[in-house]
């Protein structure tokens, strides 16, 4: 007969046991700014603009110098990341509209790593823009690997800050302040505390929480707090003209702004507020010593709603800006802390894209690996030992719509020609040899050399 003492032993025993036996995999926490260039953080050489908690994730990570979004515009880009494939393969290739609202899904056979992750025990939440699939569509996030979404599903619908409505996984929540009458609802403050919750929610079990914020695209547009106030008289202004609030509002539409450039950076550093938000919500709950985050843009900056990045420089001197094929519109900021795995204070030249993403996601979590991939996983390069600094990497870069901007650039070529070439990888150039030249349509990046880490 066992005595009170000897249940009590047996019990202190299962609990340690189940203790120890308490999922090890590190959670994972995926930041995608939303048109943020190259050069709008302080760490890649912003001068004006403050983002102090980015920069310390950087300072206490890997900052990457060679690393490209999957296009240069939105939709194509996300699918880009969440399929693992270059736009020559990814199932969206271009921001195709579907009325009333959303966008082209992502068909019912498409793998996202988000998928591979909630398979294999991770809890999955997305807040944010997804603009891959609507509600009740084969895309919706719900379908494409997500326990929870919060925000915008429709990225037409996020062009405006006071929106009528948001998306709870499928239900509609109506924003009654708001209504395109009134600004009174700011969605991404909002979207943050759904953020915020979810990684309360779930501290006991390993996430995935991917954070596509809508910050800083256009429209210029916020509430007139701290942020705002950081940059109200700093700059010489002109106000810009658009489609305000009230019985003429429309969406997409973008609403007047009298200082375009104070509100341009108090929302960079909004959104770099938010990211230090998320690392505190890690550290109270404890979870900051297991957690890998990844900051990243989905392409080039914008010049849309009063937005000047030249005056910002905002794609760090090279040329272009969102939806051109040049570097700057396609290359983007990409950052990762991992504590106790990454290097403090390092800086790599490792050339990678956004498909590298879901092969090292996979990798990260243990996880069973996609169906396919035109990725190669970057663990090696964030352990620090050089196995990805040789490498073959070949990825197409397409874009649909007018591309006679870039005729100049590669000679005679006709314009029906320069279409055909989007299809076909058969321009080869050296990223290392010509970082600030064209990126051509169909571009193969090689990677033959050994460049470092």
């Amino acid at each position: 007969m066992k005595t009170p003492f000897m249940l009590s032993f047996l019990l202190t025993l299962t609990t340690l046991a189940l203790a120890q036996k308490k999922d090890q995999r590190p959670n994972i926490v995926l930041i995608m700014a939303d048109d943020l260039g190259y050069g709008d953080l302080g760490v890649y050489g912003q001068q004006k603009i403050e983002t102090k908690h980015i920069d310390s994730l950087a300072a206490k990570g890997m900052k990457f110098d060679n690393f490209y979004a999957g296009t240069s515009v939105c939709a194509p880009s996300r699918s880009s990341l969440m399929t693992g494939q270059h736009t020559g393969h990814t199932y969206v290739r271009g921001n195709k509209e579907i009325e009333p609202e959303g966008q082209q899904p992502l068909a019912d056979s498409v793998q996202t790593f988000a998928m591979l992750l909630q398979q294999a025990g991770y809890t999955t939440g997305a807040f944010g823009k997804w603009g891959l699939g609507m509600v009740n569509t084969s895309g919706a996030p719900n379908q494409k690997g997500f326990d929870e979404f919060y925000g915008y599903n429709c990225q037409r619908q996020s062009h405006r800050y006071y929106p009528t409505h948001l998306w709870h996984n499928k239900e509609r929540i109506e924003l009654n302040d708001n209504g395109l009458m009134a600004q009174g609802q700011y969605a991404p403050a909002l979207i943050q505390e759904k953020t915020l919750e979810f990684i309360d929610e779930n501290r006991e079990r390993p996430f995935f929480l991917y954070v596509p914020t809508v910050l800083p695209h256009a429209e210029l547009s916020g509430p007139d707090d701290k942020y705002y106030q950081l940059y109200a008289n700093r700059f010489d202004e002109k106000p810009y003209k658009g489609n305000d609030y009230g019985p003429q509002a429309t969406v997409p539409g973008y609403a007047s702004v009298e200082k375009p450039h104070a509100m341009y950076a108090s929302m960079v550093s909004r959104m770099d507020a938010y990211v230090g938000q998320i690392v505190d919500r890690l550290r109270k709950n404890k979870l900051l010593d297991n957690t890998i985050i990844i900051f990243t843009s989905d392409n080039g900056s914008h010049k849309e709603g009063g937005a000047d990045p030249n005056f910002f420089n905002s794609s760090g001197g090279l040329r272009g800006n969102k939806r051109d094929l040049y570097e700057g519109g396609i290359k983007t900021p990409f950052i990762v802390y991992w504590q106790g795995k990454v290097a403090e204070g390092k800086t790599s030249s490792y050339l990678g894209a956004f498909w590298d993403i879901m092969p090292t996601m996979v990798e990260v979590a243990q996880a069973n690996k996609p169906h396919y991939t035109d990725g190669i996983s970057f663990v090696p390069t964030l352990l620090g030992n050089n196995k990805n600094s040789i490498n073959t990497y070949t990825g197409n870069f397409m874009k649909t719509g007018d591309v006679k901007p870039c005729a100049k650039e590669i000679g005679n070529l006709s314009y029906k020609k320069l279409r055909v070439a989007s299809l076909r990888p058969n321009y080869i150039t050296s990223n290392k040899i010509q970082r600030n030249k064209t990126i051509l349509l169909g571009k193969t990046l090689i990677k033959s050399k050994n460049y470092a880490n």
